[in-house]
């Protein structure tokens, strides 16, 4: 069974920074492909960020240059650095897996909520 842990969080202005941290368990933690999704208020869900198990990374366009995803597969671990954050990336941040192979990210943590005020 693979679970995910989300930490970190909260309101910040408009230009300021936040970490976020999802520590991933389970014995296939470390092959996963890691994704972070963001929904906000009356969106779709949609994708931000992902990192495979060998460091291949994708970003959403909205993001490029100001967001960096990483992760340390010894403690199985993924952060998401979010840089000059804007009104627009508020919303409830979601940490989701996908095993190799296939599309679908199928393992979620629970959100955590991010807010930049303007």
């Amino acid at each position: 069974q693979v679970q995910l842990v989300e930490s970190g969080g909260g309101t910040v202005q408009a230009g300021g920074s936040m970490i976020l941290s999802c520590v991933v368990s389970g014995n296939i933690a470390s092959s996963l492909t890691m994704g972070w999704h963001r929904q906000a208020p009356g969106k779709q869900r949609e994708l931000v960020a992902s990192i495979t198990r060998n460091g291949i990374i994708y970003y959403v366009d909205s993001v490029k240059g100001r967001f960096t995803i990483s992760r340390d597969n010894a403690a199985n671990t993924v952060y998401l650095q979010m840089n000059s954050l804007k009104p627009e990336d508020t919303g409830v941040y979601y940490c989701g897996a996908r095993p190799v192979g296939i599309a679908q990210y199928n393992y979620w943590g629970q959100g955590t909520q991010v807010t930049v005020s303007s």
